[in-house]
């Protein structure tokens, strides 16, 4: 039997895994098709050896477009059960995978419990969490124990982790050399650079990548090699600094790939609607058709409190020209960590922008629900249509709280309704309207 490390060493020996069979079911694809495009790097399936509850999911060329959740603790809001209680209610959401960005204490126990009962992938960003597993000033921690963060990540089970290795020296001076209005808004992507101001150092994730990919491949992580230079307002987008590390990120790729890690990368960020497919084509081109992850983009900075809209019109945009993942936004983004309300209207958000990117892409059987849906409508048959909903219960709590006088009609039309009357007449019924 030939032995393989990853999902992507086996894609190369030609071996199809359990986890390839279950998400080329899932995708309505040939399961060979599915392992060629494993092997090539332009799908990923995030499967840590060390997360044995997981139903693998695919993300990249082909596939339904995936979407992630956010969630963890902060200094001012600790609260682990209700973490736990998100993550819970993100999966009934239907959510694919969940990123824990907890940045406050020791939340390797939280860590350990949400890989030990989720489904969904889980992702994370070790350098929030290093500097409260190690204790110490930034300035303080080695490059060594940054590293014993990641392989504690990759040990507990983690499916995918975001690392910043593409903000090196030179990236870092583009950004100083090239006002922004928003500098460098990403939370590890300006951690890094900070020590690195401070230690007069080269990034140590750049500097020594081998041994990042050494733990990825060992436990067969999905390295997502974050975008520290993401545009965090709509001026800061597609400039010098963005681009030059989407540069490096591309030679990042192959090198990774050259070790059979399975790599996404990710993307803005804060943009304007007319630069979004340009940046989706220029990410692939660059990085080699590696699956693309991105936040929003959110189209515009004025709209706190509503920007699950703003992101789920750029990532509608961004998925249709190419993005493969997005990450939720929820209405409480820029102003406070999200509640149990925000993140169900953020999940909700992000799955239309999904659903309807996939619709544009073709994807097959996307458009199926779609066609349920205007049969039932056609039908004027409500309980069928809340069945179909995205979201059953809001729609049928929306129903029940405007009764109609008949029940084939709602509030809105009446015996007006079109949908009813054209179903009367093309019936060969009376149809009598006062």
């Amino acid at each position: 039997m030939i032995s393989y490390t990853t999902q992507m060493d086996a894609a190369k020996k030609g071996i199809v895994t359990t986890a390839m069979q279950v998400v080329a079911a899932k995708e309505k694809m040939a399961v060979e098709r599915l392992r060629e495009l494993v092997a090539e790097g332009k799908v990923v399936i995030p499967a840590n050896k060390n997360h044995p509850s997981l139903d693998p999911e695919g993300v990249g060329a082909g596939l339904r477009t995936k979407i992630n959740v956010n969630l963890g603790v902060s200094k001012d809001c600790c609260n682990l059960d209700l973490e736990l209680e998100k993550a819970k209610r993100a999966i009934e959401l239907k959510a694919e995978a969940i990123m824990d960005l907890s940045c406050y204490g020791k939340t390797q126990a939280f860590r350990r419990k949400l890989i030990d009962f989720s489904p969904a992938m889980i992702g994370t960003v070790p350098m929030y969490d290093a500097i409260g597993m190690l204790d110490k000033d930034l300035k303080d921690i080695t490059a060594d124990e940054f590293f014993q963060v990641v392989e504690r990540h990759a040990a507990d089970g983690v499916d995918f982790m975001t690392v910043h290795c593409g903000i090196n020296r030179a990236t870092a001076a583009k950004v100083k050399n090239n006002k922004r209005l928003t500098n460098i808004v990403s939370r590890g992507g300006s951690i890094l650079f900070a020590w690195m101001e401070l230690n007069h150092c080269e990034n140590p994730f750049y500097e020594q990548y081998d041994r990042l990919l050494d733990i990825c491949q060992a436990y067969d992580v999905t390295i997502s090699l974050g975008d520290a230079c993401r545009p965090g307002s709509i001026h800061d987008s597609t400039d010098a600094a963005q681009i030059e590390e989407l540069v490096v990120l591309g030679e990042l790729t192959k090198l990774a790939w050259e070790k059979n890690v399975q790599v996404m990368i990710e993307g803005p960020g804060h943009m304007a609607i007319h630069e979004i497919a340009g940046n989706m084509m220029l990410e692939k081109r660059l990085c080699h058709g590696a699956p693309f992850y991105v936040l929003g983009p959110i189209v515009t900075d004025v709209a706190p409190g509503y920007d699950h809209i703003t992101s789920a019109i750029g990532g509608a945009i961004a998925a249709a020209n190419g993005a493969d993942f997005l990450c939720y936004v929820t209405p409480a983004e820029h102003l406070r960590l999200p509640d149990l309300d925000d993140m169900k209207e953020g999940i909700i958000a992000a799955r239309i922008a999904a659903h309807a990117a996939d619709i544009a892409k073709g994807i097959p059987g996307a458009r199926d629900w779609d066609n349920a849906m205007s049969t039932a409508r056609a039908d004027v048959n409500f309980p069928r249509m809340i069945e179909l909903a995205m979201d059953p219960e809001k729609a049928k709590r929306y129903r029940e709280t405007s009764a109609p006088e008949s029940e084939d009609t709602c509030t809105m039309c009446g015996e007006m309704c079109p949908m009813r009357n054209m179903k009367k007449i093309l019936n060969g019924e009376e149809l009598r309207l006062k």
